[in-house]
């Protein structure tokens, strides 16, 4: 381990003195500025009803999160899976009652349309932390996409790295008052009247009615479960311990109504499951599932978020009403919280590539696909990297003369927080003594607390598919639930015209100057067609 460790040292103090040369004259760039233009100007929005939507969340994955997982795994020049949609926008992420929010909060606003209070979920701002009672008010609880989407007679699902009771999508089927209260553990006997999240979504509606749900929490939905090096038991989480056995009932209230089902535990049950199959439940840890880089990707392991991705849509797709799929790339924010920033990075691309097969095997004519964060997280890119050097690199400040990593986080827990006081000095420690490229490195924070904490910076927006030119300005994070109610026919603008007059052509589509239609074969002529069109309506 301890040369394994000296090599990659090695390997990057030779990455960091060598100097990187990158032939890009003026007539790269030049040729690069057309392309993108040829793009902008051949830009064509689909209008219509969306047949189909698709909403990937990022926990925790702000800007500085998107720009350093592109740099780590596509190079400065690359691309992210979302990063060629042809709309995007920006989010406020404040929640009810905070500048920084939490995921259930956040969640709350995306699928209800509505600012919740910290830590609470599907409830309304009239609802504080912990009031169970006021929690329980018909008229403070939520309708959800998912109640949307089923009242339309739409499939629905969810597939998520983390507990299928934890905080993102919990906000799509529950009404709590405390995301912590996943089971009934948690629970204090003053709120014994409120039922916790995991009951909601095998007995309550709209979760009973959910087709295909995919992820982790074993230990919340069964009791007394076991753990093992391969499945550990989440000691951050609810562990259930009075006797429920919910994934049974699970299966008991689909057979009482006459409809298929089926469950599936691993990498190869997953491979191998029946998509004509009326519902799905994938429980595949007793927590979060592991990462992608540390996952067992054997028959009996855990499966990527991309492979229970392609399963979820192979399963909907076949629905004649369409599908409602949220998807959650859940252990980006889970790494941020404990400073391990290439672990976030590499989930970032793990949540890429499950995008990248989304795009390839979905019609953009008839699905609307919107990728987006929650929230963002305190993780900055900072001090001068020379390119090539990469983001897990270091340089050296010109004040103590030391090195310091170009990730930083604002705040941290203990291994991220380091300095220490010598002689009464106080100094940080050296960053270059450690593998800065280890999953497991630790990234320097200014102030310590229990661990990384968010950020309240706005997040990006990306869509594609019908009527994603509705996500193109800075919006209320709130505002992306009422979009898709406006491009799908459901919920509360499902009665809503969604066209605007535009003329329709067979070679493109063109606003504002008569009746007249731009060619897209090459959208440099249409300066002059434009030029020309104007004088003739004057």
């Amino acid at each position: 381990m301890a040369v394994k460790c000296v090599i990659s040292l090695v390997i990057l103090v030779d990455l960091l003195n060598t100097a990187v040369t990158f032939k890009e004259d003026q007539s790269h760039w030049l040729k690069t500025g057309e392309e993108e233009l040829t793009k902008a100007l051949n830009k064509r929005l689909i209008e219509g009803t969306a047949k189909n939507v698709i909403l990937f969340i990022g926990d925790g994955m702000g800007l500085t999160t998107i720009t350093s997982s592109r740099i780590y795994g596509k190079g400065e020049a690359g691309h992210l899976a979302w990063e060629k949609f042809d709309n995007i926008g920006v989010l406020k992420t404040y929640s009810a009652n905070k500048l920084v929010p939490d995921s259930c909060s956040t969640g709350t606003a995306l699928f209800c349309g509505v600012k919740a209070n910290h830590k609470t979920a599907g409830v309304d701002a009239t609802v504080e932390k912990d009031d169970c009672e006021a929690s329980m008010r018909k008229n403070a609880q939520l309708d959800s996409i998912i109640s949307w989407a089923q009242d339309a007679g739409k499939s629905t699902g969810f597939v998520t790295t983390t507990r299928v009771t934890h905080a993102t999508p919990a906000a799509l089927y529950a009404h709590v008052p405390n995301r912590g209260w996943e089971c009934e553990n948690k629970i204090p006997t003053t709120a014994s009247k409120c039922k916790d999240i995991a009951k909601q979504l095998v007995e309550d509606m709209p979760g009973k009615n959910i087709q295909v749900i995919m992820g982790g929490g074993r230990q919340c939905l069964v009791s007394s479960v076991n753990g093992s090096d391969a499945d550990p038991i989440d000691t951050w989480s609810c562990y259930s311990t009075d006797g429920r056995h919910l994934i049974e009932d699970w299966k008991q209230d689909k057979a009482a109504r006459g409809l298929s089902y089926q469950f599936v535990t691993n990498n190869r049950e997953l491979e191998n499951l029946d998509t004509s199959v009326d519902y799905t439940l994938g429980i595949f840890a007793n927590g979060h599932l592991k990462m992608d880089y540390a996952r067992d990707k054997g028959p009996t392991g855990m499966p990527s978020l991309q492979n229970m991705t392609v399963k979820a849509i192979q399963l909907m797709a076949k629905k004649r009403n369409g599908y409602l799929l949220m998807v959650e790339g859940g252990m980006i924010d889970f790494a941020h919280h404990r400073g391990h920033a290439r672990q976030a990075l590499d989930e970032t691309i793990a949540f890429s590539n499950a995008i990248e097969k989304t795009i390839q095997i979905t019609d953009p004519h008839e699905t609307l696909i919107i990728v987006t964060s929650d929230h963002s997280h305190s993780m900055v890119l900072t001090g001068y990297p020379d390119r090539g050097s990469g983001v897990l690199s270091y340089t050296k400040s010109e004040i103590d003369l030391m090195p310091f990593t170009s990730l930083l986080y604002g705040t941290g827990g203990p291994n991220n927080y380091q300095f220490e006081a010598t002689n009464g000095t106080v100094k940080r420690q050296d960053p270059s003594v450690n593998d800065t490229t280890d999953f497991a490195y630790s990234q320097q924070a200014v102030v310590m607390t229990d661990e990384v904490t968010h950020s309240g910076t706005d997040v990006l927006v990306f869509s594609k598919g019908p009527m994603a030119h509705l996500l193109n300005s800075v919006h209320e994070q709130t505002y992306v639930a009422y979009v898709i109610s406006y491009a799908s026919k459901i919920g509360p603008f499902k009665d809503k015209n969604t066209t605007n007059g535009s003329k329709k052509c067979n070679r493109g589509i063109f606003y504002g100057v008569g009746n007249h239609c731009l060619r897209n074969d090459n959208p440099f002529r249409n300066f002059s067609y434009l030029r020309r069109a104007v004088k003739a309506k004057r």
